[in-house]
């Protein structure tokens, strides 16, 4: 089987990297402008955070949603799919806090 073919791939595709669990995080509590994922993710630069949410897009992951009017806005929010992984987020957000513990 093609390592691409492995289901495991898929998902570490999908929220692997530096960003993009902090991104998953960031969107967890709802739809979000793009200056509020910048408040949250402090050392993320402008240019990472864009390419970040276009290909969690592109993933079906991210839903971007364009609001006209005096001022045009944009809100980020997770997917329907992205929230199907929030327990295994949560999950290894708990263990990555038990393993500092652990290390102090």
């Amino acid at each position: 089987m093609e390592p691409t073919k492995f289901p495991v791939n898929r998902a570490l595709n999908v929220i692997g990297g530096k960003w993009r669990p902090q991104v998953y995080c960031a969107l967890e509590e709802g739809p979000k402008r793009f200056s509020e994922l910048e408040r949250e993710i402090p050392e993320i630069n402008r240019k990472v955070l864009t390419d970040q949410l276009r290909e969690l897009e592109q993933l079906g992951m991210v839903k971007r949603t364009e609001y006209s009017g005096k001022v045009l806005h944009v809100q980020y929010e997770l997917t329907e799919e992205a929230l199907t992984l929030q327990p295994m987020m949560k999950s290894l957000c708990k263990w990555g806090m038990d393993e500092c513990e652990a290390g102090e």
